[in-house]
């Protein structure tokens, strides 16, 4: 019997399908909410269920159904990304836009510089080690705003920094993603128009997002507030900014993919864009709010007094519950009040477990286990995790007290000679002769004692200066070594001032992940044949090296991120509760 190709016929699913995909969602969320009460890290557990389910362990998924799994996957990641854009603060955004630009310049020079140690450990060609160093300079977007969310840090200075840093290396991953898909045709398809165009599109899609905000969204949305009384009444409800959101998120999306653009960088400023108009529109909807609250009075008051004291009385309460009703039915809407009742729980317990799951689809797990890919795939995934962490050297106060100390070491010779030089020979021959002046010295400081004591304190001697120095600690002179010991004993009570490397650390760490833009990359790479060709008819063996590099950093970053955040966490209550001041500093708010 032909099958009709005008509609598809609905068959109800086996039993088998219905317990296996529904068992798939439960254990994806119950190792979830395990891992990260433990070590904040439920992600790691979620990409070896996806191990196991499918292609590389057990194949209890079909192609088809893997394939629907990583799409919806990489949709809840666009969603994770729009979230940590709306959780992004704008000014603390302005003020590290700089030191988030040199975060991911180091995170992406540094790897790829390291990769070339690939042309000894696999006898690597350049072409090969560039693009390992492609995959691996990547990194992982999904997993860094996971960790963020997880560990409340993505609003502070510090996941600001990181967010930001990671959303910069996601835009110069698309860029490699074209030179690799380019490097893997022929040599006449290879353009410079194809490489440049990425990031050209990339940075004047920032820059017209902000001149949009600034010269276009600006000037309505202040027309729009003035005269919001002639719009319908549910243009103020939740359910249109939801719409008005969701067009948002979409339109940014669909154009800066047709673009040439990453699609992860439309919705991270989708969702900066609408957390710069929610905080436009509080600030000047409380001024229209007030001029109109400063007309209302005067029409009560003369309307006060010609009543009686029970009309008086009556008026006042239905004054007040006009007041307080519209607060509590109709609550401002926000970006955040539409992501949290519409977005959240979908995004959280659906979505996103099918996209890390969807990472590990890709994980050739049954090809990896040989002793010499292992070994070299540990070593790599060193270096690469290396090349990640000096990103956390932007972050590291150096004290200049050594140079300083070496430098007063070294002046002590030079001192003495200039002194020795200072002093003239000529004076000394005339106190040796005894001239009438030098008598006439000595006469009036042997009569007046006082006065030669306070030209002695008034010299400014070498070991005076350096007593001085000493005696005197963030500016007040301590003259008696009691008292300096008495300002160190409450200071020795509490926890060490927060000089550490925590916030360094954590950076470092959080940047390590690599994710679904690596293995995106060297997939790619080896579908193109750059890696060169196995004599098995399996993997290469230089991707299966980058494979284990991937992997590693992807398992273990979030792991110490997880585990360095609850030490600083546990620091954090014991120096709230004594009165001291957090492990971060400045970095934690």
């Amino acid at each position: 019997m032909a099958i009709s190709e005008t509609a598809f016929a609905y068959h109800e699913p086996a039993i088998s399908t219905i317990l296996n995909q529904t068992g798939f969602l439960l254990v994806l969320n119950l190792v979830n909410v395990c891992l990260d009460k433990l070590v904040y890290c439920g992600l790691i557990g979620q990409l070896f269920i996806g191990i196991l389910w499918g292609t590389p362990g057990a194949k209890w998924l079909t192609r088809d159904m893997e394939t629907v799994i990583q799409q919806l996957g990489y949709l809840g990641l666009i969603m994770l990304v729009y979230e940590g854009g709306l959780s992004t603060s704008l000014p603390s955004l302005k003020a590290n836009l700089l030191l988030s630009l040199v975060v991911a310049i180091t995170g992406i020079c540094a790897p790829m510089g390291l990769s070339f140690i690939l042309t000894e450990l696999v006898a690597a060609t350049p072409l090969q080690a560039f693009s390992a160093g492609a995959a691996l300079s990547a990194t992982s977007l999904g997993t860094t705003f996971t960790i963020l969310s997880t560990t409340d840090l993505i609003k502070t200075r510090l996941g600001t920094v990181t967010t930001g840093a990671a959303m910069l290396d996601d835009v110069v991953g698309l860029v490699l993603v074209q030179i690799i898909t380019n490097l893997g045709g022929s040599s006449e398809s290879f353009r410079a128009v194809t490489v440049v165009r990425p990031v050209f599109v990339s940075i004047g899609f920032g820059v017209g997002v902000v001149l949009l905000c600034r010269l276009g969204i600006r000037p309505a949305l202040r027309v729009l507030l003035a005269h919001k009384h002639r719009f319908p009444a549910f243009t103020g409800s939740i359910q249109f900014y939801f719409l008005v959101c969701t067009c948002l998120l979409v339109g940014m999306v669909a154009g800066a993919t047709y673009a040439g653009t990453s699609s992860l960088f439309a919705a991270y400023l989708a969702g900066v864009m609408t957390s710069w108009m929610d905080d436009f529109l509080k600030e000047n909807s409380g001024a229209v709010d007030a001029d109109n609250a400063a007309t209302e009075p005067v029409t009560e008051n003369t309307f006060q007094e010609d009543s009686t004291p029970q009309e008086k009385d009556s008026n006042q309460n239905d004054q007040t519950s006009r007041q307080q009703t519209p607060s509590a039915k109709h609550e401002t809407p926000t970006g955040s009040l539409v992501y949290e009742k519409y977005y959240h729980e979908p995004v959280a317990r659906i979505l996103v477990p099918l996209f890390f799951a969807s990472i590990g689809f890709a994980i050739p797990i049954t090809e990896m286990f040989n002793g010499k890919i292992v070994w070299r795939g540990v070593v790599y995934a060193i270096l690469m995790t290396f090349g990640k962490l000096l990103t956390g050297l932007w972050l590291v106060r150096f004290s200049s007290r050594p140079v300083s100390s070496a430098l007063r070491i070294l002046k002590k010779p030079f001192s003495r000679v200039v002194l020795f030089c200072a002093s003239p020979r000529a004076g000394s021959k005339k106190q040796k002769k005894g001239t009438p002046e030098t008598q006439q010295q000595q006469q009036q400081q042997q009569q007046d004692p006082q006065n030669l004591q306070d030209q002695s304190q008034e010299q400014p001697t070498p070991t005076r200066l350096a007593t001085q120095a000493h005696e005197t600690v963030n500016g007040e002179p301590q003259t008696q070594p009691q008292q300096a010991s008495q300002n160190t004993q409450p200071a020795s009570s509490l926890p060490p001032k927060p000089k550490s490397l925590y916030p360094a650390s954590i950076l470092g760490l959080a940047m390590v992940s690599r994710g679904e833009v690596g293995y995106l990359i060297a997939s790619l790479a080896e579908s193109k044949g750059i890696f060169g060709t196995s004599s098995s008819g399996g993997s290469s063996e230089t991707y299966l090296v980058i494979v284990w590099a991937i992997s590693l950093c992807t398992l273990f970053g979030p792991i110490c991120v997880g585990t360095l955040v609850k030490r600083v966490q546990s620091l954090q209550k014991m120096r709230v509760d004594r009165g001291g001041e957090g492990p971060l500093g400045l970095w934690g708010i």
